[in-house]
């Protein structure tokens, strides 16, 4: 079968490997054949050349080359399975649970996998995997209606963020990201733009105006938690979402204590019930169809896909990969 492999920071090659054997499946899991993928930030930093802790990682310039790697929001047809509620032939979203999906098949966990609107094109159902993210988040931080809340970071896990907390009662919304997100920003929910690095939006903030949430969804560095911190209103909540590069974040203990804040953040459970959250709430979104996903690419151009990703710029949110 084929599958893209990174070589080195910034490249990706097509090789040929043997394909996963059907009858070696783990119990649990099935074998998709890939439809379609989408680029997260979290597979970005092993693209730059970044050390991710996957099974396979090597010695050398960083990144695993295991083939498929690194990509896990997936959209694929059942081949074989060992899940009970999964049958060959079913068309299925979510998780690639080795983040091995750019490759014609894929074995993966089957409670990671549920059943999508068939009537969506597969490079648009991709989407429903981060919004199921982004829902089991915000379930965390309980009733928002009624709140100010805020949102560091406008890409396309933000600004989920940003409609998802809208569409949940939030009285207020604000975008903070250097990229100017003016464009969208009002379809996904924001009621103020702020076009400015996190800090000095925090720095500018007059007590009156602290939301009551903050949420940081920019990751991949440890600068924009201390923002979140400042700019959060005294008893609020601070989300911390993504997965951390660095296993350890200077933390300005302080604040946290005099402002009684209270920090979440978390992997996603309970995963099929909430891809098939995802599937209701998209169904009652038409900007999330409509103008999520701005770019696909066929996955023989997965690394111009990536180069793109790793550079934000206005007009740009979601890009899906083809592997059909």
């Amino acid at each position: 079968m084929w599958a893209q492999t990174l070589s080195g920071p910034f490249r990706f090659e097509q090789v040929e490997v043997p394909a996963p054997d059907p009858a070696a499946l783990p119990p649990g899991h099935v074998l998709l054949a890939t439809r379609a993928g989408a680029i997260c930030g979290s597979d970005l930093p092993n693209f730059r050349g970044g050390l991710w802790p996957h099974p396979a990682a090597e010695d050398g310039w960083g990144a695993t080359r295991a083939p498929g790697f690194p990509l896990h929001e997936i959209v694929g047809e059942v081949v074989a399975s060992r899940h009970p509620d999964h049958s060959p032939g079913d068309l299925v979203v979510g998780w690639a649970s080795m983040f091995d999906g750019i490759a014609e098949l894929v074995v993966t966990d089957g409670d990671g996998l549920a059943g999508y609107d068939t009537a969506l094109p597969a490079t648009t159902a991709v989407l429903l995997q981060p919004l199921a993210c982004v829902l089991y988040a915000v379930e965390q931080l309980g009733d928002v209606s009624g709140q100010s809340v805020a949102v560091i970071g406008q890409g396309p896990i933000g600004l989920l963020f940003s409609q998802v907390l809208k569409s949940r009662g939030a009285a207020r919304v604000t975008g903070v990201d250097p990229v100017d997100r003016t464009d969208v920003s009002a379809a996904f929910g924001v009621d103020e733009a702020v076009t400015a690095r996190a800090e000095r939006w925090a720095a500018a903030l007059p007590d009156a105006d602290r939301p009551s949430v903050v949420v940081e969804a920019v990751g991949h560095q440890v600068s924009t938690l201390q923002p979140a911190l400042d700019a959060v209103a005294p008893g609020g909540q601070v989300f911390y979402f993504g997965v951390p590069d660095d296993p350890i974040y200077p933390f300005d203990m302080m604040t946290f204590l005099r402002k009684n804040l209270t920090l979440r953040s978390g992997v996603t459970l309970e995963r099929r019930r909430v891809l098939a959250d995802a599937g209701a709430h998209l169904a009652d979104s038409p900007v999330l169809r409509e103008s999520y996903v701005t770019s696909v690419s066929p996955v023989d151009d997965v690394q111009a896909a990536f180069a793109a990703a790793v550079s934000p710029r206005p007009g740009q949110l979601k890009i899906a990969v083809d592997m059909t």
